[in-house]
């Protein structure tokens, strides 16, 4: 279960470096709290953020789950997996907002696949 635990801190540390270039580029992109639009760059950046909260809702559970009842090594797999896409997806999306679609697929994969064979797994213990 530790290496569950250590993916899911690596991806609140990713999703705290996100809140963190958001917040200190406000004065340099002249956005003011509270204001969220005003500069197109910082807007893509509140997007990354923002988007990896709403995937991380996704994440952190079905990992836990997956790393209880499929296993707590392959569970290694996915957890990098989503660390790399969601890393993939902020650059590609702050660069050019059409670019973003391999980091984005890559997340949402990987969270339909968590979920998926997690679920998969505790019926298939529950039937046997």
């Amino acid at each position: 279960m530790e290496l569950t635990i250590i993916i899911i801190l690596l991806a609140l540390l990713q999703y705290i470096a996100f809140i963190f270039k958001v917040g200190f580029s406000r004065p340099k992109l002249e956005v003011p709290a509270p204001k969220i639009t005003g500069n197109e760059t910082w807007e893509r950046m509140f997007r990354v953020q923002q988007n990896t909260l709403e995937q991380l809702m996704i994440f952190i559970p079905s990992l836990l789950i997956f790393g209880h009842y499929v296993s707590t090594i392959w569970v290694a797999v996915p957890g990098v997996i989503f660390l790399i896409a969601r890393q993939i997806y902020a650059v590609t999306y702050v660069k050019n907002p059409e670019s973003r679609a391999l980091g984005f697929a890559l997340t949402i994969f990987t969270n339909i696949g968590l979920v998926l064979t997690s679920l998969s797994s505790i019926v298939y213990n529950l039937m046997t």
